[in-house]
């Protein structure tokens, strides 16, 4: 019978908080739920997802990515097994932040860290300012994998907890005789939606 697996994740730097608790907002859609996160540090939440026939309790801590914090966000994303660098497409400075957080990465977090680039906020296709290429080249300059997901409408978002879920469960079971998991492949051919949020 296969065991049970627990990791980290955390996510930064949008401004969106993923909480599906909160007794002002609306209930969460497909279980989650971003929401403006102004005067909170970290938000909380568990997963459990099935994988492959292993649960998977994934600790999710968002940091919100806020200027302001970044001294502190250290403590939380140096046990963190993987990161997911959220920006916000309609929001070119959370897009230029990028770099600078990556940097932070390379120098507080763990070597082997799984890493995965977002830019949420599809949905606002009138308001948009990042282009997709843009966030398909940044990726590629650092060899992350990536994805567009709309908080709002749910686009993807399952999609990239599950895509992390299952490389770091493949990575504390595999057998050395088993195919590795392979995370860019995967997202490219389960992620929905390239065709209609181009600008």
């Amino acid at each position: 019978m296969p065991g049970d697996s627990q990791f980290q994740v955390q996510s930064w730097p949008g401004i969106a908080c993923l909480s599906p608790s909160l007794p002002t907002w609306e209930p969460p859609a497909r279980g989650w739920h971003w929401a403006p996160c102004w005067s909170w540090l970290v938000v909380f939440q568990n997963k459990v997802l099935d994988v492959d026939g292993t649960k998977v309790k994934l600790q999710i801590w968002d940091t919100a990515g806020q200027e302001r914090f970044r001294s502190v966000t250290h403590a939380y994303y140096r046990d963190a097994h993987a990161l997911l660098l959220l920006y916000d497409v309609t929001n070119k400075a959370s897009f230029d932040n990028i770099q600078a957080w990556l940097t932070e990465i390379q120098e507080y977090a763990q070597h082997n860290v799984v890493l995965m680039l977002l830019g949420n906020k599809v949905d606002s296709a009138q308001e948009r300012v990042v282009k997709r290429e843009d966030g398909e080249k940044l990726a590629k300059e650092y060899g992350l994998p990536f994805m567009e997901t709309s908080a709002k409408t749910g686009l993807n978002v399952d999609l990239a907890f599950t895509a992390i879920a299952k490389e770091l469960n493949q990575r504390s079971t595999k057998a050395p005789s088993e195919p590795r998991f392979q995370l860019h492949d995967y997202v490219k051919r389960e992620g929905r939606g390239a065709s209609c949020c181009r600008p």
